[in-house]
């Protein structure tokens, strides 16, 4: 072929990565796959750097972290058959947490269809219940429509990934670049307010509110709409309590903010404004509020309102916008003379102290809220610091314990509660923001699922500290386990007591056992001067949670 026949035309790869590249994509996760090399090489071409991982999952994970941390696409690529099925999980949970990831998987030459290709399987099924779009990109030519369709679903309403199967021709063949050409303006970014009717009747009912309460999640975030919070809460006097991504979005030392006094909170509460979090479990479905308080709810999804719970007032919208209507609306509100924040106060500053005894146990084993008080009083001192929680009962106390300044600093899961974010998590937090310390608040048994992955961030030079809590238990499935059927008649919940401080070493990192809590504060100061991979293993009490009434477990 002469290069001249070349001259002008683009293969489906290159006009997918460009794609990629307009939208504002600076990484692509991998695990290394044949099927879409065409798409590294493309990479390679137009500068979007190749973050490849030990697991698919862990690829899809890393996307999904980074979706939420630039509210923008996060993008893994696999290769087909077991590298999609491997990403499975890690798109179910990003699809849990709305998160905008687009992963990207590989197939067989479509003239191979059916034909027994290594790695066949049927793909794009596989995702359509847990992707708000799943297809195959058919040729060429279309891979930039499908592109765009891509970025509109994943990015409007209630956000969530997309599967596109990219067989091999569609990414090797080319097209003449003059008919086909990069589309523009296939999106909108436009906010949403709430409709004016019923954002009038719900500041009706908040002006008359004597104990008004704010219940509000990852919406927060993605909207961008702490400050507009804070006005709100000031404006009519409400406590906040926030969830999901909305962690952070109101510093922990804010009047207004509070973490003590929820369950109080919302089943004394005369109207609750739930805003864009869902009625789920962590709400108790809706009847932790109690029964004669109005509720307002705000989300973008109107399938979501009203879901287990009768709702007086429901408003469609993003959270930045009807918060900025609603404040702008209040006039005089009843709760704004301050008494009813007080009060709440007054309980939160009881529980606090009743947890700081805790904080403060010289016990051995370790209490899990001696290790949270620590890990916080360094992460402080190290600077603007992130949390990966990636665990049961030992990340469910370090939120308790934890105090978060500025948003996008915590990143958990979501609610398909989905373990082996750790290490995937944390990569992508680095990659972003390599100025901020990184800790991942890790569980014993949840560093089996993606803890090789340390060894990507040590390939890529990327230093955090993890944090294990090592019980040696699925701790916040045997205590509950046991209290229901006895320990004779709980398998399955209990590990070895493994030094996982030793194997980050294997892999090149720093690691150190803790046995005691005096050891607690100097090997994690030494861990982040370590200025690498770094891992504290700490042997804490397994009994300590329930002892200590923390322990929780939703179904």
């Amino acid at each position: 072929m002469n290069p001249e026949d070349t001259v002008g035309t683009s293969t489906g790869a290159q006009l997918l990565v460009r794609m990629l590249k307009a939208e504002g994509v600076r990484h692509l996760y991998t695990l290394s796959g044949l099927h879409v090399a065409p798409i590294y090489a493309a990479c390679v071409e137009e500068g979007i750097r190749v973050i490849d991982t030990r697991h698919e999952q862990a690829a899809a994970h890393a996307a999904d972290a980074e979706a939420r941390l630039t509210r923008t696409v996060g993008v893994a690529c696999v290769t087909a058959g077991p590298g999609v099925t491997d990403a499975l999980t890690g798109v179910a949970n990003a699809f849990a947490a709305n998160s905008p990831v687009l992963l990207l998987g590989g197939a067989a030459p479509t003239f191979n269809a059916g034909k027994g290709s290594l790695q066949e399987m049927e793909q794009v099924d596989l995702f359509t219940r847990i992707t708000k779009w799943s297809d195959r990109i058919p040729a060429p030519d279309r891979v930039p429509t499908y592109l765009a369709k891509a970025f509109r679903t994943m990015l409007s309403g209630r956000m969530g990934p997309v599967f596109l199967e990219c067989p091999w021709d569609v990414l090797s063949n080319g097209v003449d670049d003059a008919d086909f050409p990069l589309l523009t303006g296939y999106r909108t970014r436009a906010g949403s307010p709430g409709d004016g009717a019923y954002v009038s009747k719900a500041i009706a009912l908040l002006e008359k509110a004597q104990r008004p309460a704010i219940i509000a999640g990852s919406s927060i975030w993605w909207d961008d709409a702490g400050e507009q919070l804070a006005a709100f809460a000031q404006k009519c006097g409400a406590p906040v309590y926030l969830n999901g991504s909305g962690r952070g979005c109101m510093p922990y030392d804010h009047p207004h903010f509070f973490t003590q006094t929820r369950k109080e909170a919302l089943s004394e509460a005369d109207v609750v404004l739930i805003c864009g979090t869902p009625l789920d479990f962590r709400l108790g479905y809706g009847a932790g509020i109690g029964e004669g308080a109005t509720l307002i709810q705000v989300d973008q999804d109107p399938t979501e309102i009203g879901r287990n719970r009768h709702v007086e007032i429901g408003i469609v919208g993003d959270s930045r916008s009807v918060l900025r209507q609603l404040t702008d609306g209040l006039g005089k509100a009843t709760a704004s003379d301050g008494a009813w924040l007080a009060d709440l106060r007054a309980r939160e500053n009881k529980r606090w102290a009743k947890q700081a005894a805790f904080e403060k146990s010289d016990a051995v084993p370790i209490h899990h809220f001696r290790l949270a008080r620590e890990l916080d009083e360094v992460a402080k001192a190290a600077g603007d610091s992130m949390f990966i929680a990636d665990g049961g009962n030992w990340v469910a106390i370090a939120a308790k314990v934890i105090g978060l300044r500025k948003p996008g600093r915590w990143l958990d899961p979501g609610p398909l509660g989905c373990l082996g974010v750790g290490a995937p998590f944390a990569i992508a937090a680095k990659l972003l923001h390599p100025d901020r310390p990184v800790f991942v608040i890790q569980g014993d048994g949840s560093f089996g699922l993606n803890g090789f992955d340390f060894e990507t961030a040590l390939r890529f030079k990327l230093p955090m500290v993890c944090v294990v809590g090592n019980d040696a238990a699925w701790g916040q499935i045997r205590l509950p386990q046991v209290q229901l059927f006895g320990a004779d008649k709980s398998p399955g919940t209990l590990l070895a007591p493994t030094r996982y401080d030793k194997v980050v070493e294997a892999l090149g990192g720093h690691g150190e056992l803790v046995t005691e809590p005096g050891q607690i504060r100097g090997a994690l100061e030494r861990a982040v001067a370590s200025n690498t991979v770094a891992c504290v293993n700490v042997m804490i009490d397994p009994e300590a949670p329930a002892a200590s009434g923390a322990q929780g477990y939703a179904i």
